[in-house]
């Protein structure tokens, strides 16, 4: 990691300072610095900011303002790697990025493009090699870098891969598509016959941009059609072969577009073609004025112009992809065709036809048929001979089979029209596909394959300008865009979560929000029912692909019924808040509004002709069946060709044929997708192909590993040089945002919609996916693996257990490999079966095994070239020798050359090699005879082979036959299941129908009845009356005209009645509707106080996350730090082991060295004794001499005395010779001793330049080392400093989180006071109602009537008073749930005093922990102190070091000096010594040597102190680090508290959450006790007002009693009213089983058989003339009361039914008044 300088981290800590954010507005973001709120008096939810660029300070929110990074991170490459992770920040880098003309960023493993206007520079071949073989931390973010990270990731694991694009239409997804493809055909290259060529890629976009693109609102070349292109590679990694598969084409779009919109470019290409008779044949030098299809040439030269040279392009493009001239031709015969069909138009009304036939003829003619059979398989949908019918028999569902009774679909003229030009159009677009598969594969082998995934993107007219509502293809297209989308979530969300549940790696990702997957299931969610739906499932949601192909069967459906149905299960509900449903209504008829990408794109679709749209049209079928039956060869042959092969996918997915393994295998897996389940029965419903596509495409690209690149759009734009006009409304927020002036950039560069991208950045979900790579652990790899690929760094470990050794334990193993390769613990993660890594570890330790590998490979490099070095010398050798004997053996033959027998020898030789080639010639005839009879029973084998093949091929198309004609019998088999579905829905609503019929006609027959049977019981009575006595009619009539005029009373005053209690309860009712008003009002008030509060939670979460995020990159660092200290303190280690062993050496060298001196001076002294022997020998020759002299001038001596002198002399000379004899073994010794002096002293002068050498060489490393130190020791200095810096920031940080906290709990603490407050009032005003009741109760007991009353009313007071009783009942059960509810307060208090405790717990531990990280922070500026004081010292010590060394120098110096001028004297010494110089000199020489003795050890001493001194530096330097390691314990311990707080606090969070749901439970039982004491209050008024009615009634009822037993008239009455009751009881028998009688008869009729029961004993005491005695009134009003057992059961009956009977009975007693008066008289 490299060292920040001094500049940049003043840099950054001024501006962190500063507290610079982002202020958030709908325009975009501002820069601005947020003020101190210590100083501020701003309300909760408010800060205050100061904008940068004009100074303006302004009172914000503070979920507003988003947390700003440092310059430096302005042009980060990888926007995970940003500080502070936001919104704002994101937009911000990529802004700088794209006004520095850098369109390509890293969003963590996916890349980000911004669309570019122009095409830049940077796509070149050169750049492409820049990427070559580069991994992908090494590689800037580059389209490029993509495709080499999937290659290379394809190479190291053979697995497949794919590349998915995904954007908006127009923001260059297939520009990407297409730099990916030429990247791969570049660098991976193909094999020796160039299947896939940079050549054949070129021809290949061409063509597919020519048939497959047009220009819309959107883009000026947008892509219509879906496609994956597969390239397969071999073992090597080149291309082997390749195939394209396409889907989702607008086949429609020829025919029927969108207004201002225009048809694919092939057509424009072909009528602005250049070659005359290519038009002569085509018939197009003479083009249609009109055209119904709208292909119209263009209008500007320039555009001829350059649509022509398109055209020749096109040509040479075919030609390169290997398409020949007859098909290219049939190409352009068809598309003339389809251009000559628009210009014959069709006929509006009338018999369906062409409106202009001679156009209609051309086409005919270009077709190869006659113009009869073209109108016929246009119009009328059969060929002639009956071919068509054979032929689409396959394809026909049941509205189709039926066409001719005209059960079929209604298509007018124009839209058979239609059908046949886009059934041609998709038959020429596959044909293509087909032949370009053609030239693309091969029969190599392939070993795994690349996917790259291009499909049309998100489709907005109103985002192009344009008003119109979307089409169905658009919505397809965005469907599929939808599909990849939730594709690209569960690779990056689920499956990394389900992951690592699986591993046990617990992870928290509480701020990433749920997924929604709406607008998919909106479109193609399917029913879990069977085929079939009966009429109970007709309610379950289906989706619109799903809904169309229902209503397509029902005849009579319009697109309205389509969209109440689609409304009624997805439409927004009534509780549901804005925003929540995917789907919206439209002020336009017949719109309906869809949120795709999780509701940031509202698209308005229209779906005016969707119905017309997804039905079978059999002009689009009779298609193909037409250019198979065409006269013209070049047609006939090319679809007759294709007419067996299965090259189309139920009609729908095109280029499924291949050579090679895999792409038979793509093709495999596809089919399985349309005949699996219920594909099998729908594929070929138009709708459900859709979705089967989209399936089809989402299940090839599952089976690899995805990279996902996504395409932004800068700005909203449309064609190139045509501005939108929505893009004309939007304000651009680059005004606002002012950049630095160092950017010299365009202003066109910099005009970015923000919005714009802001949505596209919420809709794409990158920011979460940043999140999670940034927090969970990305990459991961098995145990086994990573042991096998990383064991290279640990070869310890390899040398302990060997290289070969059996894992038993992968785990322990692993967790050993990591503990060796000493990783921050936090930077890796252990589950069951993997081991998981932050991001970027896995690349560090890459990088180290690519080093480790490097090294590896260098030793062994070098060992080979040596090995290499040392044959090719045993070669020399070899050579050499054979050279000599080659040499010797012609010295040799020209030594025989002329030997007779050598001569023989050459002659006789060459005819015995005849006969060895004579045998040689006869083995090899047996040879071939073997090899002719092993290749005559190969031929017979593979002759053999062959009749097996063509037997196993027949057999093959036996099965194929069999298996076309079981898919016929499935697919009528699916047709008549359809026809069967149609005809069940069609029953289902006529039964329906019916069914409401009838029970309307029940409702009548019942009413019919009632009034039958009172007209019989009336006419019963009145027959009764007219036998009795002729004047009973009259009378009888009277009464029934009263008693009709007493119901129309009663019904009067029963309307008026329920008018009144109406109002009373519309009142009510408009309380409550307030009421609840009020209650939602407050329910969206809190839910948006939530709302916000989630949002300012999830803002914390993240900021929380970034800051532990970058406090483990704070971490990590330190990590590698004390790695390279404990490297600094190994070699600081080795520097001094190394400095001992010198040490010792000198030492040992001292001493040798005095050993050889004393062995010199031992010599010396040898040799100065033999210097004195020498001259006294000497003395004795001279004295010997002389005496000889004195001898010889003695002549007169006698001989006696001369005999003796000779004597003498024989034996001098005798002693002379010895002595010299002695003196000459003295001087070889002496030279013997000079030789070994010499010797001596060379080897002492080789040892002295050698220890010179070594101590130049030691002092150099100690030089490094001292300045490798002195930068560690800044750089440390700086280190400390910036986590001194950190620790402060956190510090910061976490007083301003105690401070919310503290906050929130006061909110909190307020919340909990004011609900308890209100529960208090609401319980004071419970009670306060109850008392009211009880006195209004009271009040009534008071207020009773007279005795008289009480006395004759028992029965209905006791009913009251059992009403008054059962609402004391219900008071008591009130007061015992008001005691529960104390109760609960109580609890609620309690609980909220121990959460109080708690939080004063918590906060005394916050101050504790307070205290303690002030000791620890005065503890961290001790220790700081004492490191600058350490490191003063240690400065002073290195000069103190310096000086020493300086000084040590000068002494080596000196020593040299010293030991020269000791050689100097040595050499004089010795010449004194051959001199004979005096010893007083040599003894002041030897003085003066041993004085440079003295010195040099001095020197000796003084180095020890140096080496002292050194060690007491490290001393204090392994001090420094322990103090460092016991501050980070400390750190580690406080860490662990703050951890242990945050589980505190989440436990605490979750009791007052816990709290909250205790009190609103409270909240919603007072709510219901309201209620009921709300319905006890109307339930008493109605009971008081049935009170003063009974007493009404009773008082007429005794009076009509009395009146009624001074007659003698009731017998009369009873018997009539007998016979009444036996007659309605025997029709009531009869009619008991058929239906049922009202409710009010029935209780009239029990009335009167109870007054009667309750008489009987009267009249049978009755005499024999008649006379009756009734009873007393009050006993008879008693038998007329209710049980006031019954009313226990029945209380609402028991109300109602003595009114009924008395009703009735006063009915008959005033009836019975004229009688007795007429008698009377």
């Amino acid at each position: 990691m490299r060292a920040k300088t001094e500049e940049q981290i003043a840099a950054e800590e001024a501006w962190y300072e500063t507290e610079k954010v982002w202020l958030v507005h709908k325009d975009g973001f501002s820069l601005a610095s947020q003020l101190k709120s210590e100083e501020l008096s701003l309300p909760e939810g408010k800060v205050r900011v100061k904008l940068d660029h004009d100074g303006a300070i302004l009172d914000v929110d503070e979920d507003d303002i988003e947390k700003a990074n440092a310059p430096s991170c302005d042009r980060l490459e990888d926007l995970a790697s940003l500080v502070y992770l936001n919104e704002s920040s994101v937009l911000h880098t990529l802004r700088q990025r794209y006004g520095a003309s850098l369109l390509h960023t890293y969003a963590g493993p996916s890349l980000l493009v911004l669309s570019p206007r122009g095409a830049p520079a940077v796509y070149s071949e050169k750049v492409m090699h820049m990427f070559k073989g580069c991994r992908r931390e090494d590689m800037a973010p580059h389209i490029y870098a993509v495709a080499q990270t999937a290659y290379r990731a394809m190479l190291m694991s053979r697995q497949d891969q794919s590349i998915v694009l995904l954007g908006s239409s127009g923001s260059g997804k297939t520009t990407s598509f297409q730099h990916l493809v030429q990247y791969l055909a570049t660098i991976a290259g193909t094999s020796g016959s160039k299947v896939f060529s940079v050549e054949k890629w070129q021809a290949l976009y061409t063509l597919l941009e020519a048939f497959g693109n047009s220009p819309t609102v959107m883009n000026g070349s947008a892509t219509r059609f879906s496609q994956i292109l597969s390239l397969d590679f071999d073992q090597a990694g080149q291309v082997a072969s390749a195939s394209i598969q396409t889907m989702l084409l607008e086949k429609l779009r020829v025919a029927r577009r969108p207004a201002s919109e225009a048809t694919f470019n092939v057509f424009y290409y072909l009528l602005a073609c250049g070659d005359s008779a290519l038009r002569t044949e085509l018939h197009l030098n003479h083009l249609a004025e009109n055209n119904v299809f709208g292909i119209v040439p263009l209008a500007k030269p320039e555009e001829k112009q350059k649509a022509a040279q398109q055209f020749s392009k096109l040509q040479t493009a075919m030609k390169v992809l290997a398409i020949s001239p007859e098909e290219q031709k049939a190409c352009w015969l068809i598309l003339a065709s389809i251009y000559h069909l628009g210009a014959a138009g069709a006929t509006k009304a009338g018999r369906k036809q062409f409106a202009r036939h001679e156009w209609a003829q051309k086409a005919a003619y270009l077709l190869g048929c006659s113009l009869e059979e073209l109108s016929s398989a246009v119009f009328k949908h059969q060929l002639k001979g009956g071919t068509l019918q054979r032929s689409t028999s396959f394809r026909q569902g049941p509205e189709e089979s039926g066409l001719g009774e005209g059960t079929g679909p209604k298509l007018s003229a124009l839209e058979c029209l239609e059908g046949m030009a886009s059934g041609l159009y998709s038959e020429l677009f596959t044909l293509l596909i087909s032949l370009v598969n053609r030239a693309l594969k091969s029969s190599q082998h392939s070993l795994c394959s690349m996917m790259i995934v291009d499909t049309p993107g998100f489709q907005n007219p109103e985002r192009g300008g344009s008003a119109r509502g979307a089409s169905f293809e658009e919505l397809c297209h965005n469907y599929a865009q939808d599909r990849l989308q939730r594709l690209f979530h569960e690779r990056t969300f689920l499956q990394e979560l389900e992951r690592y549940k699986e591993e046990n790696i617990e992870l928290a990702f509480d701020d990433l929000e749920p997924a929604t997957d709406d607008s998919v299931a909106v479109v193609d969610q399917a029913s879990h029912q069977s085929l079939v739906r009966s009429l109970a499932h007709a309610d379950e949601a289906r989706g619109l692909l799903w809904l169309l192909e229902e209503e397509a069967l029902v005849p009579g459906a319009t697109e309205d019924a389509l969209l109440d149905r689609l409304f009624s299960y997805y439409g927004p509900q009534e509780g549901d808040k804005k925003g929540q449903s995917p789907l919206l209504r439209s002020s336009k008829p017949r719109h309906f509004l869809l949120g795709h990408s999780h509701g940031t794109n509202w698209v308005e679709y229209s779906v005016t002709g969707w119905l017309n749209y997804t039905k079978q049209n059999p002009a689009t079928q009779n298609a193909p069946r037409l250019l198979q039956d065409s006269q013209k060869k070049i047609i006939s042959n090319l679809f007759l060709g294709r007419a067996g092969s299965a090259t189309v996918l139920s009609g729908s997915i095109a280029g499924l044929e291949g050579g090679s393994q895999l792409a038979l295998r793509r093709a495999t897996s596809m089919r399985k997708t349309f005949t699996t389940g219920m594909a099998a029965v729908k594929k070929k419903s138009l709708c459900i192909q859709i979705k089967l596509q989209v399936d089809a495409l989402i299940d090839t690209i599952k089976r690899s590993k995805m990279h996902f690149v996504h395409c932004f759009l800068p700005v909203a734009e449309g064609w190139p040089g045509e501005p939108r006009s929505a893009s004309s409304r939007r304000v651009s927020s680059s005004s606002e945002l002012d950049l630095p002036p160092g950017d010299p950039c365009e202003a066109g560069l910099l005009q970015l919609d923000v919005s714009l991208l802001r949505a596209q950045l919420r809709g794409s979900r990158l920011l979460d996916a940043m999140r999670m790579y940034r927090q969970g652990y990305p990459d991961h790899m098995v145990f086994s693996e990573f042991r096998r690929r990383f064991d290279v760094l640990a070869p310890h470990l390899t040398k302990k257990h060997g290289r070969h050794y059996i894992v038993v334990d992968e785990k322990r193993a692993v967790e050993e490999l990591l503990e060796s390769l000493d990783l921050e613990k936090s930077s890796c993660c252990m589950g069951l079966s993997r081991v998981f890594f932050r991001a970027g570890t896995l690349a560090r330790l890459e990088e180290q095994r690519d080093e480790q590998t490097s090294r590896h490979l260098t030793l062994f490099q070098a060992a080979c070239r040596g090995y290499l070095a040392r044959q090719h010398f045993k070669k020399r050798k070899i050579q050499d020798l054979a050279i000599r004997c080659v040499q010797k053996n012609i010295k040799k033959n020209k030594g025989v050359k002329d030997w007779p027998w050598w001569k023989l020898f050459t002659t006789v030789r060459p005819l015995i090699q005849v006969q060895l080639s004579e045998e040689q010639i006869r083995n090899k005839d047996e040879e071939i005879q073997q090899l002719r009879s092993k290749l005559e029973k190969v031929e017979k084998e593979r002759n053999e082979l062959r009749l097996n093949s063509d037997r196993l091929e027949t057999r093959i198309s036996e099965l194929t036959s069999e298996l076309t004609d079981e898919r016929n019998t499935g697919e009528s088999a699916s047709q008549l299941l359809d026809a069967e579905t149609a005809e069940r829905l069609r029953a289902e609503k006529e039964m329906k129908e019916l069914q409401t019929q009838y029970d309307a006609l029940k409702k009548q027959m019942e009413v019919m009845e009632m009034e039958v049977m009172e007209a019989r019981l009336l006419r019963a009575a009145e027959i009764n009356g007219e036998v009795d006595d002729d004047d009973a009619g009259g009378e009888w009539r009277l009464k029934y005209e009263r008693a009709v005029r007493e119901v129309d009373f009663t019904k009067k005053r029963l309307q008026q009645e329920l008018e009144d209690k109406m109002e009373v309860e519309q009142q009510s009712r408009r309380q409550l509707e307030r009421r609840l008003g009020d209650l939602q009002a407050d329910s969206d008030e809190s839910q948006r106080a939530l709302q916000q509060i989630k949002k300012k939670c999830q803002r914390l979460t993240a900021e929380l996350q970034d800051t532990k995020l970058h406090l483990e990159g704070q971490q990590v660092r330190n990590h590698e730090l004390e790695k390279k200290q404990r490297r600094f303190d190994s070699e600081l280690s080795q520097a001094h082991e190394e400095t001992q062993r010198e040490k010792l050496q000198r030492e040992k060298l001292q001493r040798e060295k005095d050993m050889l001196l004393a062995e010199a001076f031992s010599l010396k002294q040898q040799m100065e004794e033999k210097d004195m022997d020498i001259a006294g020998f000497t003395q004795k020759v001279v004295s010997l001499e002389a005496e000889l002299q004195d001898i010889s001038s003695q002549e007169t001596k006698d001989e006696a005395s001369l005999a003796k002198v000779k004597k003498q002399l024989r034996d001098l000379e005798a002693k002379v010779k010895d002595q010299e004899e002695e003196l000459d073994e003295q001087a070889g010794s002496i030279q013997m001793l000079e030789q070994a002096k010499l010797r001596l002293e060379m080897e002492m002068e080789r040892m002295r330049q050698t220890h010179s050498k070594e101590m130049e060489s030691r002092d150099e490393e100690v030089e490094e080392a001292r300045q490798s130190c002195q930068k560690k020791l800044k750089q440390m200095e700086v280190q400390l400093e910036e986590e001194y810096e950190d620790k402060q920031k956190a510090l910061r940080e976490k007083r301003e989180l105690e401070s919310k906290l503290s906050t929130l709990s006061d909110q909190v603490n307020q919340r909990d006071f004011e609900s308890e407050k209100r529960l208090r009032k609401d319980l004071k005003r419970t009670k306060a109602l109850l008392a009211d009741a009880q006195i209004m109760l009271d009040h009534l007991k008071n207020n009773a009537p007279s005795k008289r009353e009480i006395a004759q009313l028992k029965n209905q007071l006791e009913e009251s008073e059992f009403t008054c009783a059962a609402a004391v009942k219900a008071r008591k059960a009130m007061e015992v749930e008001m005691e529960d509810l104390h109760l609960q307060i109580d609890d609620i208090v309690k609980a909220k005093t121990a959460l109080e405790e708690q939080l004063s717990r918590l906060q005394r531990e916050k101050n504790e922990i307070q205290n303690r990280l002030e000791e620890d922070q005065e503890d961290m500026n001790e220790l700081m102190k004492k490191h600058k004081a350490a490191v003063a010292q240690a400065s002073r010590d290195m000069a103190q070091m310096n000086d020493l060394q300086a000084q040590l120098e000068e002494s080596n110096k000196e020593k040299q000096e010293l030991q020269e001028k000791l050689q100097a004297l040595q050499s004089q010494v010795e010449f004194l010594e051959q001199s004979m110089v005096d010893k007083s000199l040599v003894s002041r020489q030897e003085a003066k040597i041993r004085e440079l003795e003295t010195r040099l050890e001095f020197e000796k001493t003084q180095v020890k102190r140096l080496e002292s001194l050194a060690n007491r530096l490290k001393e204090n330097m392994e001090k420094l680090t322990e103090e460092r390691d016991q501050r980070a314990a400390a750190e580690n311990r406080e860490k662990e508290q703050n951890k242990r707080l945050q589980r505190q606090l989440r436990d605490t969070k979750e009791e007052m959450s816990e709290l909250a749901r205790k009190e609103a439970e409270a909240s919603r039982k007072k709510h219901e006790l309201e209620m009921d004491l709300e319905s006890l209050e109307a339930a008493n008024q109605s009971l008081q007002a049935d009170l003063k009615l009974a007493f009404k009634r009773i008082g007429d009822l005794q009076a009509a009693i009395e009146d009624e037993m001074e007659s003698d008239e009731n017998e009369d009455l009873i018997n009539s009213l007998q016979d009444m009751v036996t007659k309605y009881q025997k029709r009531k028998n009869k009619l008991e089983g058929d239906s049922d009688v009202d409710s009010e008869l029935e209780d009239r009729v029990d009335g009167v058989k109870s007054w009667l029961s309750k008489n009987k004993g009267p009249s049978k005491a009755a005499s024999d003339d008649g006379s009756f005695k009734s009873p007393s009134p009050t006993s008879h009003w008693k038998s007329l009361a209710p049980d006031p057992s019954d009313d226990e059961h029945d209380p609402v009956d028991s109300t109602s039914r003595p009114r009924l009977s008395h009703n009735y009975l006063s009915d008959s007693d005033t009836e019975a008044k004229p009688t007795t008066t007429e008698t009377n008289a």
